[in-house]
């Protein structure tokens, strides 16, 4: 059950990046409540898996998985650049994190 609160924990952070960009975009004040709910959600998520999973394997996961899906919907749908070493570099960050999740 850890591993799904940790996952549940990374799509809320995710999710809480995209509205973040939307609230900066539109400044709807709506987005500023969605943000604060999406964030809510990801570190009571996060504290969740952390009863079970050790504290560095779950924040490494949550912080690497997040920023590589940050970085993915950056470049799927908000046009930001993207390069051989960027996609290189978030390569590295998901084959770290399920290292971490082999080892743990």
């Amino acid at each position: 059950m850890e591993w799904i609160f940790l996952f549940l924990a990374t799509i809320f952070e995710i999710i809480g990046v995209i509205v973040m960009k939307q609230l900066v975009i539109t400044k709807n004040k709506f987005y500023l409540l969605a943000l604060a709910a999406c964030f809510a959600l990801s570190f009571s998520f996060l504290s969740l898996s952390m009863q079970n999973i050790a504290m560095s394997v779950a924040y490494s996961i949550w912080t690497g998985a997040g920023t590589a899906g940050g970085v993915i919907v950056g470049v799927l749908f908000y046009k930001e650049s993207k390069s051989f070493l960027k996609l290189f570099l978030i390569a590295l960050i998901i084959a770290c994190t399920v290292g971490l999740k082999i080892l743990s």
